[in-house]
């Protein structure tokens, strides 16, 4: 890995990813409570949308806690409701409603899940779940490059530009 222009590989196993294994990749770092990885998120989608052969998308989490003081209960919550095999549902919640971040709104979005809410709550304060998440901010700390959140890479390398539908598929589609 070339310090500052790549990222760690994907690992299947531990990583969230959407989307066709064949299609380029772009791998988010992010924060539920940051509105410009909202954003960007929302680009994303976008662009999954209007790209031939789709898009594969991955999210570590990167919560910025010193500005934001929900970001790392919203990440816990993500990875908790991941064990229980709903973590884009949880992630897409968190976004949608990143204005409500506190403790009841995260277990109103894991019953809106149908997810087990005892074990939901044990989770997202659990070790492992800390790890994990800690494990994200380390692999993004080591590029020298994510500082701040959203910081996208594709197909492995960072991307510098806008994060908007068009800049992003003008890179996709070179």
């Amino acid at each position: 890995m070339t310090h500052g222009t790549t990222v760690e590989p994907l690992d299947a196993a531990l990583d969230h990813i959407r989307g066709p294994d064949s299609a380029h990749l772009v791998l988010e770092y992010g924060d539920y409570e940051c509105p410009y990885t909202r954003r960007a998120n929302r680009e994303i989608e976008r662009v999954a949308e209007r790209l031939p052969g789709g898009l594969r998308f991955a999210f570590r989490h990167f919560p910025l806690t010193e500005i934001h003081p929900h970001a790392l209960a919203a990440s816990a919550a993500a990875e908790a409701a991941s064990r229980q095999g709903r973590f884009w549902g949880m992630h897409d919640l968190l976004f949608h409603g990143q204005a409500a971040l506190e403790d009841e709104d995260l277990r109103r979005y894991a019953r809106e899940l149908e997810l087990d809410l005892h074990r939901f709550d044990d989770d997202r304060v659990s070790e492992p779940i800390l790890l994990r998440i800690e494990r994200d901010v380390s692999s993004g700390s080591a590029t020298g490059e994510v500082r701040g959140t959203p910081t996208i890479f594709i197909d492995g390398t960072i991307h510098r530009g806008g994060y908007d539908a068009d800049s992003l598929l003008e890179v996709l589609t070179r």
